[in-house]
């Protein structure tokens, strides 16, 4: 597998750029004080799922990586 180059890198982060503006303006949007039990229970499942991913796929980029050198 070739390492990705300038155009792939930039790519990358202009979609991350992306996602990050869209996380923001959606956080700005929310401005509610409390969350009540049911949308703080679902918050918490949710977020621990995306953690758990984000570190599935942080593993095995980093194990991609290992077989590039």
């Amino acid at each position: 597998m070739a390492a990705p180059g300038p155009a792939d890198t930039e790519k990358a982060m202009k979609m991350a750029q992306q996602e990050m503006d869209y996380r923001v303006d959606l956080y700005n949007r929310y401005k509610e004080g409390e969350l009540n039990v049911g949308e703080n229970s679902c918050v918490d499942r949710c977020s621990s799922k995306y953690w758990q991913v984000t570190g599935i796929v942080g593993q095995m980029l980093g194990g991609q990586q290992g077989g590039m050198g």
